[in-house]
């Protein structure tokens, strides 16, 4: 009985204190029990080997220790594991957006070469998706260990599920299809089918947005290191006009608006998807931050470093450098005209979002 004796005492170990001697004294009959059955059944006392075969199937220490403890048995259940799964595909995929700007703009102000930056982009892409699964699994193990539940995730609704259906070509049974050999592709729906399908419940969207948002706060603020900008190693002057030296001061100038902004984007998101989604809410704070936004867009046009290289006075004007860049005969530069239709498209954009935010406060829906 001395291999008995060892494997209890190491279930033991695993056991909380206050229930270790019942649970022990009753393993310790169960085993005894089959010993007993198995010395019938053979005729004779059973070898070591055999005992310790029979121990085999009862289970390993910690497997068996495992069975007798509260509380959850997985780092994340199958409950919360879409949530977390869902949440992996939105942050890898703004992970992705915020390394191709990153590189980019190192690209277009002469920081590095192509070649580079698209290496260097692979090596951000790999230790970023390992910060943001291991932040979101984190989070993961912190809610699969609540006895209460976020209510997106205990009173989910059936238009919740279509958000499941993004990100299809990350799908794990798409992929293990492809790398087993077969690449054809699955019959298409409709176009109409797949936007219905793909129809987010305003939770979804809050959830979606959070976990966004916090990949760019996490990015800008230079803890999620993804293909970084650093401003003051950027020395690049494009059409006579000296970007690396306009980056790093608009990027000193608004580096706390823009952090505070990311920060609060996404309590808000949190807030609204613990409410449900509330129309009124997520109208209340599309004024707000789509205000905030569309100043510091007014700011970058008005005030900023880059505004002396992408101001205009007049619509005309502004119609007329467009047609120049199109016709590669822009005095100023295409990357300057470019950078100006952005920030005017960004802009409208942000006018027209607060509208619409607007008209859904009145309405409620």
């Amino acid at each position: 009985m001395d291999l008995v004796e060892r494997y209890l005492k190491a279930v033991a170990a695993q056991l909380p204190k206050e229930t270790r001697e019942d649970i022990v004294a009753e393993l310790r009959d169960d085993i005894i029990g089959r010993i007993e059955d198995l010395e019938v059944r053979l005729g004779r006392a059973p070898s070591d080997d055999e005992v310790e075969a029979l121990l085999r199937e009862v289970g390993h220490p910690l497997t068996v220790a495992a069975r007798y403890r509260p509380g959850p048995q997985a780092l994340i259940g199958p409950e919360l594991y879409p949530w977390w799964l869902f949440g992996v595909k939105v942050g890898l995929a703004v992970m992705v957006c915020v390394t191709l700007i990153g590189l980019a703009v190192r690209v277009l102000v002469g920081d590095v070469y192509l070649g580079e930056a698209i290496g260097q982009g692979f090596a951000s892409l790999f230790s970023g998706a390992v910060s943001i699964i291991g932040i979101l699994t984190v989070a993961g193990f912190i809610l699969e260990r609540q006895e209460r539940k976020p209510d997106f995730i205990a009173k989910w609704r059936v238009k919740d599920l279509g958000l499941f259906e993004l990100g299809g070509n990350i799908d794990a049974d798409d992929w293990s299809r492809k790398l087993s050999g077969d690449w054809s592709e699955p019959k298409a729906k409709p176009g109409p089918q797949v936007r219905k399908s793909a129809e987010m419940s305003p939770v979804a969207r809050a959830v979606a947005s959070a976990i966004g948002w916090t990949v760019l706060l996490l990015w800008w603020t230079g803890l999620l290191q993804v293909a970084p900008i650093r401003p003051e190693e950027l020395a690049g002057v494009v059409d006579g006009v000296d970007y690396g030296r306009i980056l790093r001061e608009i990027v000193q100038a608004a580096y706390w608006p823009v952090t505070i902004f990311a920060a609060a984007r996404v309590v808000f998101d949190l807030l609204r998807a613990a409410a449900g989604g509330s129309p009124r809410l997520t109208a209340l704070g599309d004024l707000a931050f789509g205000a905030a936004a569309a100043w510091g867009l007014l700011w970058i046009w008005l005030w900023s470093s880059l505004s002396p290289v992408i101001w205009v006075g007049t619509v005309t004007e502004f119609v007329g450098r467009v047609q120049a860049l199109f016709q590669r005969d822009d005095p100023v530069g295409g990357l300057a005209t470019i950078l100006m239709v952005v920030v005017v498209w960004a802009f409208v954009a942000e006018v027209a979002r607060m509208v619409r935010a607007a008209a859904r406060l009145v309405v409620g829906r």
